[in-house]
């Protein structure tokens, strides 16, 4: 069964509490960047925090600037005001030892990224606890952003410029638009 985003907000909502809820600041941080950034997991769980953060300035930074690993490309991604919420959230309850920790560690070893497996579990057990629908996985973070922008009415084009695809028609497939959201167009046009 193929990926899914995180389509209602109110889903969202409910597994950003279950993170807070636990204190689970690192796995809400995670969550909440993948959401806000589109970043492919492999690339999220690579970000150190001298990525975000200047240690001179104390300051966050408003971009974040990383190669791809899967397409060596350079992208640069504004930071939102939710994700850098998170981030600080994250750093005031795990302060920072260096700043070229990895902001998604393990608890064990801070100069190590979580594992992609972990971060799976992570996330599969979060949407499997709040009971969101579809198949969710660490994978459903980038395809939510997209999603919800489409929503918002983001043009299609520029979608499909940030998750760097070759055609329109890609991009509607990744987003896993669905018959409801072609009902909800119709009921609320109503010329």
């Amino acid at each position: 069964m193929q990926t899914t985003p995180i389509r209602s907000r109110k889903e969202i909502e409910k597994m950003k509490s279950y993170f807070l809820e636990d204190k689970n600041y690192r796995d809400y941080a995670l969550f909440v960047t993948g959401i806000n950034t589109a970043l492919r997991i492999s690339d999220l769980l690579h970000l150190k925090w001298e990525d975000v953060y200047n240690t001179q300035t104390h300051a966050y930074k408003s971009h974040v600037r990383i190669i791809e690993r899967k397409t060596n490309k350079q992208v640069i991604i504004a930071l939102n005001t939710n994700c850098i919420s998170a981030l600080k959230l994250l750093k005031k309850n795990r302060p920072l030892q260096t700043e070229d920790e990895y902001i998604f560690s393990s608890n064990k070893n801070r100069h190590a990224p979580l594992s992609r497996n972990r971060a799976y579990h992570i996330i599969k057990n979060a949407a499997d606890a709040v009971h969101v629908e579809g198949n969710i996985s660490c994978h459903s973070l980038r395809k939510t952003f997209g999603y919800h922008a489409w929503k918002m009415g983001t043009p299609s084009a520029l979608i499909m410029n940030i998750y760097n695809h070759s055609s329109i028609e890609i991009t509607k497939r990744y987003l896993s638009i669905c018959q409801d959201d072609r009902d909800d167009l119709f009921k609320s046009l109503n010329l």
